[in-house]
């Protein structure tokens, strides 16, 4: 603790003050027999050469000490009268000043250069370790290796004990776990870790994560904490709190210190971001590799399935107008029989021209063509899925040309519809809506039948994603995703919302860009 090592830093300092007034005396005692062969100049050296070793070893204060020892001592062993600390001699006064002067300067020299070769070693070790943890954080693939490395070296290089504070998706700060394989090792090992932790204060942390600014001890927030909480600041965003109990308080007042615990605690937080989008890039790159897989299965199958339903669709057909005839039981069976084979066509359709789009295999033949024309179209095309419902269309007069792939919009329209039909009761009224807004132009298929699941409107457009979780309606839940697809690749786009009709309501839009002029009709005479 803090008293500990106070006390240890008292106990050097009686031993450095102890050393240098013994060095000083036996110095005397040693050339006092030697006076017959030495000079007082050289004794005065010798003397001198102590103090600058006590400033060496033991810094200013024993220095001083030193020099004021040796002084007195030099007066009373060996300048006349002897053994007593009476001069005769005033010369030997000025010999006493400069002799002080010369030990005091040479002690403070000493001690600064001993103070600044300190200084240097501490920095050659921060920066080594500075190196050794950057080199470690650069070889970090996962979260727990980043964690482990920082409160190592931490701990190492600041002698204070860490621990680091991640976020989870909300935000919220949380201690590590127990279960933590290196902590539980420190736990184990050291006491004082796990009292480390019972003092950790969350509410601390969350503090100086979700402001960026440090906090608890040597701030101005909270600085009555023991612990200092420094947040983990990357380029894209905070990605942490780094939680720090110095084992002497006034660790945290030394600038250099603070510098480069700032410059770990960078290093930690870019490693941290570095990792999360790795984890984000792998899991883009899984999904993208499942979808481009599922999509190469799609058009397979697809593909396969086509030529035996279009078989079945003949020969369904041809079973109802066989002669003779078949019994009306028979003929039910027949239609029966060709109505799903045609819904499951159908389906086998949607998966090909999902894959197809996906893939970017579909080729858009855009031509400038009026919308009524389409609108036509998908309603004939839709119109055995449309029987029992009452549809309308309320095209605002004079729309102008749009350039548009006519087949793949009326597969946009034809599949709005039969999902309108689909999830309305027999009779609900089915509209077409199409009105100018700015430079688009949007086209609203709605109803008043049930409307949509609450909070998953967005969430339909979602391939495989169908309105009923569990229905009994046939489909795939592809029809919305391949019309999000068509739209998109027209510069549009399409949402679905609460209509006028009070049902459900899918609008999709259109740019109106620039028609061609048309030629100038020839006047005949």
């Amino acid at each position: 603790g803090d008293d500990a090592t106070a006390g240890a830093l008292q106990r050097r300092r009686l031993i450095g003050y102890g050393v240098a007034a013994a060095a000083s005396v036996a110095t005397a005692l040693i050339t006092t027999p030697l006076l017959a062969w030495l000079d007082l100049a050289n004794i005065a050296m010798l003397f001198l050469l102590v103090v600058v070793l006590v400033a060496v070893r033991f810094g200013r204060g024993p220095s001083v000490l030193a020099t004021c020892v040796s002084v007195a001592c030099f007066d009373f062993f060996f300048v006349p009268p002897r053994f007593t600390l009476a001069v005769t001699d005033f010369q030997y006064l000025i010999t006493f000043i400069v002799m002080l002067a010369v030990g005091l300067i040479t002690g403070h020299l000493t001690a600064d250069l001993r103070f600044q070769a300190r200084v240097a070693a501490q920095r050659e070790r921060r920066a080594r370790a500075l190196y050794e943890f950057a080199r470690e954080l650069s070889g970090a693939l996962q979260t727990e290796q980043i964690y482990d490395t920082t409160r190592r070296v931490i701990q190492q290089a600041f002698r204070a004990r860490a621990t680091l504070l991640l976020p989870d998706d909300a935000g919220r700060l949380h201690q590590p776990p127990p279960e933590h394989a290196s902590l539980a090792a420190d736990i184990a090992g050291n006491g004082h870790s796990g009292a480390h932790l019972a003092a950790l204060d969350t509410g601390i942390a969350q503090w100086a994560y979700d402001r960026a600014e440090p906090a608890g001890l040597g701030t101005d927030t909270l600085p009555a904490s023991r612990i200092f909480y420094l947040p983990l600041v990357a380029p894209m965003r905070t990605r942490g709190v780094l939680a720090i109990e110095p084992q002497q308080r006034r660790w945290m007042l030394i600038p250099e210190q603070r510098q480069q615990l700032d410059t770990f605690a960078a290093l930690a937080a870019i490693a941290l971001e570095r990792v999360h989008y790795i984890e984000v890039a792998q899991g883009a790159l899984v999904s993208m590799e499942t979808e481009r897989l599922r999509n190469s299965l799609l058009a397979a199958l697809s593909h396969d399935l086509r030529t035996p339903l279009t078989s079945l669709v003949g020969l369904s057909e041809a079973l109802t107008s066989s002669r003779p005839a078949l019994s009306e039981a028979q003929q039910d069976t027949a239609r029966a029989l060709h109505d799903e084979a045609l819904r499951m066509s159908t389906m086998v359709a949607n998966l090909l021209d999902m894959a197809r789009i996906q893939s970017g295999e579909v080729h858009f033949n855009l031509q400038w063509q009026a919308l009524e024309e389409v609108v036509g179209s998908a309603l004939r095309a839709a119109g055995s899925a449309l029987k029992g419902h009452q549809v309308s269309t309320k095209l605002a007069p004079a729309l102008p040309l749009l350039r548009y792939d006519a087949v793949l919009i009326e597969r946009v329209l034809v599949n709005l519809l039969e999902n309108a039909a689909k999830y309305t009761p027999p009779g609900a009224h089915i509209e077409i809506a199409a009105v100018l807004h700015g430079a688009w132009l949007n086209v609203t298929v709605h109803d008043d039948g049930p409307g949509l699941p609450a909070g998953r409107e967005e969430a339909l457009f979602e391939k495989f994603t169908r309105g009923e979780r569990e229905s009994a309606k046939p489909g795939v839940g592809l029809g919305l995703a391949i019309c999000r697809a068509i739209v998109e690749a027209h510069g549009g786009r399409i949402s679905a919302g609460r209509g006028a009709l009070g049902g459900a309501a899918f609008t999709f839009t259109l740019p109106l860009g620039t028609p061609p002029a048309m030629p100038d009709e020839e006047v005949h005479d």
